[in-house]
């Protein structure tokens, strides 16, 4: 039985997330929860008045460094860390795993545990599962870590796998050392990047009597994308009746994609580390102290915040203390910084209990990766050229709002989402429109056949991410057996864009996730539960049009006509609508452009009008027929009529580039015979 009494108290629709609280030796603690770091016994440039004032629930003190400096012996004799720090409230320790780590070059590892020398006086010790658990009993923290050994994410199989196994061992002599301590004691996940490991070690975990399970050996190598991938992998696979610690991570952003993912517990040194170089954290972005734009400032760090620091400081005076290398000005901000962290995992839990978790990661998954370096300062120093990141004919394209970040062609000049943002352009244009939510859901128990979606034109993976998206949210909600399963084929014969946004994933939101790294690594993408299968098929279009199993919908975004011109005509839709004769498909278009809708109807599709986005009034959407269930769409309600043919007769658009002349004749008396301008149609 857990000493923790854990209960589980809400879970957020349409994602993982979940609040949570428990009863540690030293008071409750409730979820989602920052614990700012102590490694020393103290929060660096914080007194504990300071941390109970901002609401701190937990610290984190580090093991090793206090194993060396004060040693065990002063701990028993205060009776622990809390009355020795004047702290009352809960301590969790880690096991000195990490510090290992940190120092490959003077310690020894082997089956007893690690041998190394004291950065102290240079004495020779020796930490084993059992020296590090005593320890942590003499410290008396509420929640005591197993020793693991960490290793980088990037680790070969092999080497990670013999990590994993020395973990799992030295987890099952750390729960013998503990013995009837009252202490919580939290086994460590290893496997580093690699599934497979991370799927037993959790496995083998689980099985044993911990109070809670952590997730170990991530940001240590790996990029931001990995990270969120395997967290995502390991919390699918932990029990919802124990607490949850993805273990040093991290930023802002870190902690929203991870709650998002079902943890429940974080701690980082970053909020009090950036401190020291002038960065804040705020509902506007990271705001660096240091820039010349706030030598002026009257404003204060950040007009939400209620902390001592933006009451009663302006941005003017901490830019003048961090130049001035002042600690004042490093303490001031990481007064803010903490209070920052624990009102955002205060929102979040607000969110959980409120239902509307799914719409406050959306919007914040944005916000909290702006930067004030993309804004121009009040008071602009000289301008610095920057030119923008590029990879082979791309380049990324800030937006002149600075609000969101595109992808250039810079051949041809064409910007893929040049107005809207590129993950609302997708949510709106293909996601919404399509009603994908609702075509995801089982009509019967028998329904269990998966919905294909074609994705042609991938780009930066905007549309084929708003539907992965989509359908987590929906997994998350309804429940693997409420849904069909989601196959997602994305055609692209260039991939330079997305592997340039991936490197860049700051600029996109909608790339902070496994898939798309996945996708480019592998050219295939699944969740363990098999509830989105994402393939991608590299190469000239027509060339793969035949390969996958026919859609159900088609979202169609290649460049325009005027740079794709090839995959515009009524011959490309005419072989798209005889792939599509097994069943009624739906295919979605941003171009509302007369020709291409003209070469729609000539390859035998209905055509009806899209909604609008960005700066088109209308888009364009085409059945492959029409039956009674297509007949239900909203859009058949808009499908062109009487007066869309008099507008075309009128047009100098009337035929595709690819319609001879002597056709056209034959071509316009298509057209007008078409059944959808038939009386009554």
């Amino acid at each position: 039985m857990s000493r923790l009494a854990f209960q589980l108290e809400k879970t957020a629709p349409g994602t993982r997330a979940r609040a949570t609280r428990f009863q540690t030796l030293h008071g409750e603690m409730r979820t989602p929860v920052f614990m700012p770091v102590g490694t020393q016994a103290t929060v660096k440039n914080m007194t504990v008045e300071g941390l109970r004032e901002l609401g701190t629930q937990c610290l984190l003190a580090n093991t090793y460094h206090l194993l060396l400096r004060p040693g065990p012996e002063v701990f028993k004799k205060f009776g622990g860390i809390h009355r020795f720090m004047n702290w009352d409230r809960p301590v969790l320790t880690d096991s000195g795993g990490f510090q290992i780590f940190s120092m490959p070059g003077d310690r020894r590892m082997g089956e007893d545990g690690a041998e190394f020398r004291s950065y102290v006086d240079g004495e020779l010790l020796h930490l084993s599962p059992e020296s590090s658990i005593a320890m942590q009993r003499a410290i008396g923290s509420d929640i005591m870590m197993v020793l693991d050994q960490c290793i980088p994410s990037t680790s070969d199989h092999a080497t990670t796998e013999a990590a994993m196994h020395l973990t799992h061992r030295w987890a099952e002599r750390s729960l013998r050392a503990r013995g009837e301590s009252p202490q919580a004691l939290f086994g460590i996940v290893q496997g580093a990047c690699h599934r497979d490991l991370r799927l037993r070690s959790a496995d083998f975990l689980r099985r044993l009597p911990f109070d809670g399970l952590a997730i170990g050996g991530l940001a240590v190598g790996e990029t931001h994308a990995e990270r969120y991938e395997f967290t995502g992998i390991v919390t699918a696979e932990l029990p919802d009746n124990l607490p949850r610690y993805l273990m040093g991570v991290g930023t802002p952003i870190d902690l929203l994609e991870s709650v998002h993912r079902g943890v429940d517990m974080f701690d980082c040194i970053i909020p009090s580390q950036l401190a020291q170089r002038g960065t804040a954290f705020t509902s506007h972005g990271r705001v660096h102290c240091r820039r010349a734009a706030y030598k002026f400032s009257e404003e204060p760090l950040d007009a939400r915040c209620g902390c001592s620091t933006c009451r009663t400081h302006p941005r003017a005076y901490l830019h003048h203390l961090i130049k001035s290398d002042e600690t004042l000005g490093w303490q001031l901000i990481a007064h803010h910084n903490i209070a920052f962290y624990h009102r955002l995992t205060a929102e979040m839990r607000a969110a959980i209990f409120d239902g509307t978790f799914a719409a406050y990661y959306e919007r914040q998954r944005v916000e909290l990766v702006r930067d004030d370096e993309a804004y121009p300062p009040v008071h602009p120093a000289p301008a610095r050229v920057r030119r923008a990141p590029r990879l082979g004919d791309y380049e990324i394209h800030p937006s002149p709002t600075g609000d969101f970040s595109s992808i250039r062609q810079l051949s041809s000049g064409e910007i893929m989402h040049s107005v809207s943002a590129p993950a609302d352009e997708a949510e709106r244009l293909y996601v919404a429109q399509s009603r994908l939510a609702e075509r995801l859901r089982r009509a019967s128990p028998a329904d269990a056949a998966p919905l294909v979606v074609w994705d042609v034109g991938l780009g930066a993976a905007s549309n084929a991410m708003a539907a992965l998206a989509c359908a987590e949210r929906e997994l998350a909600a309804q429940g693997a057996d409420a849904l069909r399963p989601l196959h997602l084929v994305s055609f692209e014969r260039d991939l330079d864009p997305l592997r340039l946004a991936a490197r860049h994933a700051g600029y996109f939101p909608h790339l902070r996730h496994g898939a798309p790294q996945a996708l480019l690594r592998e050219g295939r993408w699944s969740r363990p539960d098999g509830g989105i299968v994402w393939t991608l098929l590299e190469g000239d279009f027509l060339e793969h049009l035949d390969a996958p199993a026919a859609p159900d919908l088609i979202f169609y975004d290649p460049f325009s006509a005027k740079t794709d011109a090839p995959l515009w005509t009524s011959a490309v839709f005419a072989r798209l609508r005889a792939r599509c004769a097994e069943r009624a498909a739906e295919l979605y278009t941003y171009s509302a452009a007369t020709a291409v809708r003209v070469a729609l109807l000539r390859a035998g599709w209905h055509v009806a009008e899209g909604a609008g986005t960005g700066p088109k009034a209308a888009t364009t959407i085409a059945f492959s027929g029409i039956d009674d269930v297509t007949a239900r769409h909203p859009a058949c309600a808009r499908r062109l009529g009487q007066a869309w043919l008099a507008r075309w007769r009128r047009s100098h658009a009337r035929f595709p580039a690819d319609v001879a002349e002597a056709d056209r004749e034959a071509f316009s008396a298509l057209i007008e015979s078409h059944p959808q301008f038939a009386e009554g149609a």
